[in-house]
């Protein structure tokens, strides 16, 4: 639209998502976790942060 261009690709893959800038390379890497709140459905965190809360939460919260 305005003559300016970033390739961008994204992998959403089943156990990391990347995402990939021409010229960059990969720019993020992070695990495809998502910690959520059981009643609330509230995300709580995502990626390594939500990685690192498996089996470490209590009941009402899901990784």
């Amino acid at each position: 639209m305005f003559g300016l261009t970033t390739d961008i690709s994204i992998d959403l893959g089943t156990a990391n998502v990347l995402v990939y800038v021409r010229d960059k390379g990969i720019v993020i890497r992070e695990p495809s976790v998502v910690a959520l709140q059981k009643d609330s459905n509230k995300v709580l965190a995502v990626g390594e942060e939500a990685r690192q809360m498996i089996g470490r939460t209590p009941g009402n919260i899901v990784a």
